[in-house]
């Protein structure tokens, strides 16, 4: 490891840590990783489904700034009790983009919740988008209690089902936070290059299987993190399955962005399919 990669590995973790001080680290490298990106629509949003779904608006709770609305979406026509998916959006919040990617694994046999750690806001620009994980990381509480929500409104809808986490990003640190926020609930997680944590005792609650598609060119995520994480997962007997691209870069099987790669991001979607398929199907 070079003197470089050391001290970013090191920063990342300190900002895992999630201290104000390092909460504020969090948000700053984030938008320096995207400080020329936009929410463009890509592959992973704009591919039809393959079979046909039926969506909708839901309100599944209440936060600080009134009712929490969320995207769901389920398999047209179908009332067979089905697993459930809760989908986190990237740091530009729940845009159509998020949604078209839900209706996606909703066409793949899921009740698809997409959350909204936004409380309706949604950013076009990088700066908004900074302001809005900002808002976002200095109330984890209220993150949490809009997880533990979204959860439970999706509990119901699935009548008891298995139900997975996954997100892109933001989202995908979330997807690890909402799996340590309920290790008992949460059925399989899905991190796409998320903030991690190598911490055992946080890491030893997890009971679930965890899956997950990193980049091999990022700084906010790099290899040696993503090692560090395995490391310590298996050093604990978890279940874990991790890949790095190495030709990627962060946010590379984003639904908005400019980064997009096409082979790597259809290769983490396959690889997310036959993992939630096989880990929220078992019975």
């Amino acid at each position: 490891m070079t003197a470089r990669q050391l001290g970013t590995y090191l920063a990342v973790l300190l900002i895992v840590c999630l201290r104000p001080a390092a909460a504020a680290d969090l948000v700053a490298a984030t938008a320096a990783v995207h400080a020329a990106d936009l929410p463009e629509p890509t592959a992973a949003a704009t591919t039809p489904p393959v079979a046909a779904v039926s969506a909708a608006e839901v309100v599944y709770g209440r936060g600080p700034g009134g009712d929490l609305r969320g995207y769901l979406a389920r398999p047209a026509g179908g009332a067979e009790r089905l697993p459930g998916l809760l989908v986190i959006h990237e740091w530009w919040g729940l845009n159509d983009n998020i949604r078209g990617t839900t209706e996606r694994l909703a066409a793949e046999g899921y009740v698809a919740l997409a959350v909204d750690l936004y409380q309706g806001e949604v950013a076009s620009d990088a700066k908004t988008a900074m302001r809005l994980m900002q808002r976002l990381e200095a109330d984890p509480d209220a993150a949490a209690a809009n997880l533990r929500q979204a959860y439970a409104y999706l509990d119901e809808a699935t009548a008891g089902a298995p139900i997975g986490v996954i997100g892109w990003c933001l989202g995908g640190r979330w997807a690890l936070q909402a799996a340590l926020l309920m290790p008992d609930q949460i059925d399989a997680t899905v991190i796409y290059y998320g903030q991690l944590t190598t911490d055992p005792a946080q890491l030893a609650r997890l009971e679930m299987p965890v899956l997950g598609n990193f980049a091999g060119k990022d700084p906010l995520i790099p290899p040696e993190m993503v090692d560090a994480f395995g490391r310590t997962m298996r050093s604990l007997g978890k279940r874990v399955d991790l890949k790095i691209y190495p030709g990627a870069r962060h946010a590379f099987a984003n639904p908005s962005g400019t980064a997009y790669d096409a082979a790597a991001a259809e290769d983490a979607w396959q690889r997310s399919l036959a993992f939630l398929d096989r880990t929220l199907r078992a019975d």
